[in-house]
This record gives C-alpha cells, structure tokens and sequence, in this order.
C-alpha cells in the first residue's frame, strides 16, 4: 500500500460516514471515528472544541440541521507528512458543502434554496483514529447567497468557485513524490519572498516579485468580503495592494500544517498572520486595533509557476477582535426573534 492511502481511506470512511449522518446521531459517528484527546477548530464563532461531543454539539448538529441532505462535493483531495511536524500524516479536502438552507444558522433566515459553503479541512490520523482537524468556512459566503452580506462591496467578484482548471485534484492513489517535493519547494519559495517583504517595512509589493512565483495567467480565489481575482494586475489591484496598503505591522507567525502532494500544497495557521488595519480594507475604518488572521491557502502548480490558489480567511474572526460581530448584529437586525 503506498504511503498515504491508509490516512486516507480512514478520512473518506469519515467523511462518507458524516454524510449519512443527522443533526441526531453525528456525534455517535464522531466518536467513531477519531480519538479520545480529539482537537477540533475552526472559524468564528466555533473555533476551539475538545474532543468528539463539543465538535457534533458546536458546529455539526447544527449545520446538518440547518443544511438537510447536506453533500460534501470535494474539488482537491491530497495527503502528505506535514512539513512543520514530519512524524503527522495529515489528509486534505477542499471543496464546497452543498444542501438546501432550509433553517436558521447563525442568525441567518433560512431560504428553502440551494446553499453551497465552501470549505478547507485538514485531518491528521495517527493509529487508525483522527486526531486533529481544521475545518475552515468561508460563512461571508454564506451570507452572501443568504441575502444578508454584511460588509461593503468587495474589490475582487466573488462566486461559487470551480476547482482546479485541469480537474485534476483528487488524488485517491499517491502521486509521485518528487512532485510534491517540487510543488512545496515553490510555495516555501514564495512565501521567503513575502515574508521577506514583511519584515522590511515595504507595504506595496513589486510585480516582479510576485512573478518569481505565479503565472501571468494566475487565478486567486479569495474569501467572500474579498473576492476572486484573474492575472497578476488584476490580483494586485483588487487583493494584494488594499492588503498591503491598508494593514500594517504585519507579522508571519508560522502554520500549523503544510505539506503537498502531486502538484497540490495546502497550510494552515492558528493564527498564520497578526496586523493592524489603518483604514480601507475590506472597505472598513481603521482603529488601529491590532487582530490575528487564520488563513487557508491551497496552490496548485503548473510547471514552473503556481497557476491557482484558493483562499479562506477567517473574516468574521478578524472583525470580531475590533469590536464587530457580523453574526450578532445580522441576528439582531435581520432575525430578532431568535
């Protein structure tokens, strides 16, 4: 059997085992299936939850209630020795959860409606169980489509992502390894040359330097608050400049998991990044109010170049450290009666 495809059987027994689970029994299934000391996080206002019960009780019987015959439809799909701790395994899906939004979730009326939640997760399995796992949501989307958006018009166009452009994400044998190698060189490459970036002080960033690293054709696939973007003009005008430009004191703070597989990587932080918005970005005041950033990147390598990269950043999180939370005020204004 080759190296990762234990890891991943136990993962998709997993995830076909929650897709035929109810609001009712998900927890019984989660217990199944990882172990005693289980750590779950994710997004605002889930985040940290110890052990099976809390996970099924926070977020998954929630969610399979609101959400009913809720489909995981996975575009990439990759396993590998996390990089920050090589003795980890960890399996990576990407993709959106589909269902019809037929009750309320988090404050959000319901719209009897097709409803896609597009997501990241991270599941590390040591001896047969998981362990640990990282669910990412992008939740402004899901307000989006819920008709109640919360922030200003964003800069990029946000939608219901496709994945990647060849389809070819879901690695349910192991690619070969010197590929994995290859693509995680790239990105580790391309993140020196951010972060360098970083600690000088610089707040705009060079085309040149981006184009060490990225197709003239890349696609960037950022968060709903921010949007997608198409070709390197494009993803600089409409992400990275009112990024770098509107938050300062920007601080790489390292991940939690980072590995690829194939010509796919993937990370995640718990927090990646800290900065102090000055005004601007995501079309908000500034107030120097300094927030932390918990943030999915998935890259897919073409050749030479990363050609597409898909985003999730804990928005609703960063805002909530500067005093706004979407969720509450949403409730209160859009659902009181809740």
């Amino acid at each position: 059997m080759s190296k990762y495809q234990e890891a991943k059987r136990i993962v998709r027994a997993y995830f076909d085992a929650i897709e035929n689970a109810t609001h009712e029994n998900v927890s019984d299934i989660l217990k199944e299936h990882t172990s005693d000391d289980y750590l779950w996080r994710s997004v605002y206002p889930f985040r940290e939850q110890k052990g099976a019960q809390a996970a099924a009780d926070t977020f998954w019987s929630p969610i399979l209630k609101s959400m009913t015959r809720m489909q995981r439809r996975q575009d990439i799909f990759i396993g590998g020795n996390n990089e920050i701790n090589p003795d980890e395994i960890w399996v990576m899906s990407m993709g959106h959860f589909m269902g019809l939004f037929d009750a309320e979730f988090l404050g959000m009326r319901p719209t009897g409606k097709i409803m896609n939640v597009r997501y990241a997760e991270f599941n590390c399995v040591q001896n047969g169980k998981i362990t640990k796992t990282g669910l990412f949501l992008d939740l402004l989307g899901m307000m989006d489509q819920a008709g109640c958006y919360p922030l200003p018009p964003s800069t990029g166009k946000h939608f219901v992502y496709p994945g990647p452009r060849n389809h070819d994400g879901l690695l349910f044998k192991d690619a070969a390894p010197e590929e994995g190698i290859a693509t995680l060189a790239l990105v580790n490459k391309m993140v020196d040359d951010l972060s360098a970036l970083n600690d000088s002080g610089a707040m705009g960033c060079p085309p040149e330097v981006l184009a060490k690293s990225w197709s003239k054709d890349m696609i960037w696939y950022g968060p709903c608050g921010i949007g997608a973007s198409y070709t390197i003009p494009r993803y600089q005008q409409q992400h990275q400049l009112p990024f770098r430009n509107n938050l300062k004191d920007k601080k790489f703070n390292g991940h939690v998991c980072r590995f690829a597989e194939g010509n796919f990587s993937c990370f995640f932080g718990w927090p990646n990044l800290s900065n102090t918005p000055t005004g601007g970005f995501l079309g908000m005041t500034g107030g120097e109010v300094r927030a932390d950033m918990q943030v999915v990147d998935v890259y897919y390598r073409d050749n030479d170049k990363l050609s597409e990269n898909w985003v999730l950043i804990d928005l609703p999180y960063w805002l909530k450290q500067q005093g706004l939370d979407v969720f509450e005020r949403t409730q209160t204004i859009m659902n009181p009666e809740l």
